[in-house]
Order: structure tokens, then sequence, then C-alpha cells
């Protein structure tokens, strides 16, 4: 049976996603030095997220010069021994930010697009070995039902399969690969060549305090971890009762202990599927929270991926979580995630 190993690994994001650069200022915002700045770190993979627009017209006609740099990230990270996942992050009728509307999960005929989109890029990828380059099909899929991304899921699966039976392909659970939803994941029994995904960013206190796209950009009070998070009534008055919820989910003692009790589920699911786990996402917004707290969230997680054995790619590599200065030199998060 074919393997693939992922290890630990970094999303190189903002770039064919999450941009509006193109032509020369995109072409030029990634080059080769970075995927060899990344091998010489240490990191053993890369994850590659990639939105339709800048891939396909509205009639899935390639863009040729977005699909010329897909091809140079590939030969980078292939060339640097690492191995890649190759990540569809938006489409046309799904963003994995809730204030958008999404059509994916209620107009076949954009199901029909998705398909037909993985099977062009398939044409596209299948030359790579199966053992160092993967799919993953959706990035943090919000779903109106489990059972309505379960049945996406299965007909791409079974799309790439046609040609595909030992591709590697990442699937995740839904309102965007939450620990909470891995439970109600279901994926063709016996496939082997599955790897199921989740995304990590909890406590929000913690991982994107004074982030300007999160209500985390209104909060002030000072924040520890491992510690106990309970906000002001203040600070709820103005947010959404839906938002409200999630943040008040994350009230109360925070540690390594109850990281792990949140991932749990995660790994059980893993283990009933005999499948490998990855972590897709995690991290923590740098610029506001004090220093200490901030790491000590990035040794506990990381300390858990090594001892549950859990692949994992830290969420960025430049951009708003960045392991890496202006010049490319390592910040401090390179060694804990690398646990040297």
């Amino acid at each position: 049976m074919t393997t693939f190993t992922l290890g630990t690994g970094i999303n190189v994001s903002h770039w064919l996603s999450q941009s509006e650069n193109r032509g020369e200022v995109r072409a030029k915002q990634i080059s080769k030095k970075d995927f060899d700045t990344i091998a010489e770190m240490g990191f053993e993979h890369v994850r590659l997220p990639i939105d339709e627009e800048q891939m396909y017209d509205e009639d899935l006609n390639r863009h040729e010069d977005a699909f010329e740099l897909l091809e140079k990230a590939i030969e980078w990270t292939l060339g640097n021994n690492m191995n890649i996942v190759v990540d569809l992050h938006i489409t046309r009728a799904h963003y994995f930010l809730t204030e958008h509307e999404n059509t994916l999960f209620t107009d076949p005929a954009a199901q029909q697009h998705m398909i037909d989109m993985w099977k062009d890029l398939q044409k596209f990828l299948q030359r790579y070995p199966t053992d160092r380059l993967a799919y993953e099909l959706l990035n943090e899929a919000i779903a109106p039902s489990h059972e309505a991304l379960n049945d996406l899921e299965s007909r791409l699966i079974a799309a790439i399969r046609e040609k595909e039976p030992e591709r590697f392909i990442v699937v995740g659970s839904n309102w965007q690969q939450s620990v909470v939803t891995m439970p109600y994941l279901q994926v063709p029994q016996n496939d082997k060549h599955l790897i199921i995904s989740f995304h990590y960013y909890n406590p929000l206190f913690v991982t994107h305090y004074g982030a300007w796209w999160t209500p985390m950009k209104d909060y002030k009070d000072k924040v520890e971890y491992p510690g106990v998070f309970a906000p002001p009534a203040s600070f709820y008055e103005t947010l959404d009762s839906k938002i409200v919820n999630q943040f008040k989910s994350d009230e109360g003692l925070w540690n390594k202990d109850y990281l792990l009790k949140q991932i749990q589920p995660c790994i059980d699911k893993a283990n009933e599927l005999g499948v490998q786990l990855y972590c897709g996402e995690f991290g923590a917004y740098p610029y506001y929270i004090d220093k200490e707290p901030r790491l000590n969230w990035y040794k506990d997680i990381c300390d858990i991926f090594k001892e549950q054995g859990i692949a994992n790619a830290h969420w960025c590599y430049k951009g708003d979580f960045p392991i890496v200065n202006d010049d490319l030199q390592p910040n401090e998060l390179p060694a804990i995630l690398l646990g040297k």
C-alpha cells in the first residue's frame, strides 16, 4: 500500500489564495528561495492553498499563468524533498467565512461544477507521485447539514477514484473543520488513502487576540495561558448571539489537558477509520498578545501533536501568522513547531 508522509508542515498562504496580486507582482511574491528556506528549517511538507478565481475563469478555462506558478511550487517542494498538499481553499460557490453567501450545498449545478473542477485539477496533478502529493477537497466547509457535506465529499472522492485509486485525499468535517463536528464526518468505507483533517484555533482569546478581522480586535483585557478566560459582560454587548455563544464556550480554564480533551474526538475518529489524522491549520496572531502566553500555547499544542502522532501544518509561512521575518530569517516559532 502506498504511504504518504506529512509530519510537520507549513501553509504557503496568501499567494495563489486570498490575494489580489496578479501578474509579475504575484510571480515575484513567492520564489524558490522561500521553499528552500522552508526546507532548510526542517519542515517536511507544504500545504498550498489555491482559489478557483485565481486558477480558472467561470467556464473552467485555466489561467495558465497561475498553473505555471502551481507547477513551480510543486517542483520547488518536491525538489527540496518535502511533500505537498494542494488545498482547494475558496471557490466561487463557497467561502469559509460565514458572512458570505454560499451556494455549493444548495445548487446542484454548483456541485457538478466543483466535481468538474477537481477532475481538471486531477488532469494537471496526477503526473506527480501518489506518495508525494495529496489533494485536499475543500477548505473549512460550511454546509447546512453534516449529511450535505458527507454526500458531496463522497461524490468528489468517487470522481477522483475513477482514475486514481491510491491518491491520498484530505477531507474535513463540517463547520470549518471543527473538532466539535468531527464525530459526524462520514467517508467511504475501507478507503485507506484518505487523511482526515481538523483545524485548531482554540481558544480565540489566545489565537486571535487583537485580530482585526474578528471580534477580538476590540478585546483589551490581559490574557494568560495557561489560564482562565472570563471576559466582562461589556465585551458581549455588541456581538451577534452566535458569536457570543462561541466565545462563551471558550470561557473557563485552558491548559494542555483541555486542549487534548478538545482534540480527542479527532483522534478517536482517525483510530476508528484507521487513517492518518492531520491538523491542516493552527496558529496564534502575534501582534498584540504578550509573547509568553502565545508561546506557551504553541508549546502545548505542538507537544500534543508530537505525543499523539498528529501530522500538522502551521498557518502560515509569511502573512498574518508568520514564522519568518522580512529577511526570511526564522523567528521564535520554527524551533517550537519542529520540537528543536
